[in-house]
């Protein structure tokens, strides 16, 4: 099983950027995939879920502005990020059957 997240980067506030997390070595269609967040000297956090069929649940402190989706035929979960503020600037974890990604960065500064 394995997870590769992309398309971190630095960005200003008020921006916008797209997460990716390609999957592989699972029946990726089959499993709820999810994004959490780690900031500096903070613990790693809920972001957003997808269930395999496509339902999304997501935290209060992005509901509205980040959305959550994802391509079965591509393996690959995504999370676009708009509106972004300061405080969204973390390493960005995608976790789909109990596994963990490398992380992507975010930082949101102008």
């Amino acid at each position: 099983v394995q997870l590769v997240e992309s398309g971190g980067g630095l960005v200003q506030p008020g921006g916008s950027l797209r997460l990716s997390c390609s999957a592989s070595g699972f029946t990726f269609s089959s499993y709820a995939m999810s994004w959490f967040r780690q900031a500096p000297g903070k613990e790693r956090e809920f972001v957003a879920t997808i269930t395999n069929t496509g339902s999304a649940d997501y935290a209060a402190y992005v509901k509205g502005r980040f959305t959550i989706s994802r391509d079965n035929g591509r393996n690959t979960a995504y999370l676009q990020m708009n509106s972004l503020k300061p405080e969204d600037t973390a390493v960005y974890y995608c976790r789909g059957k109990a596994t963990w990604g490398q992380g992507t960065r975010v930082t949101v500064s102008s």
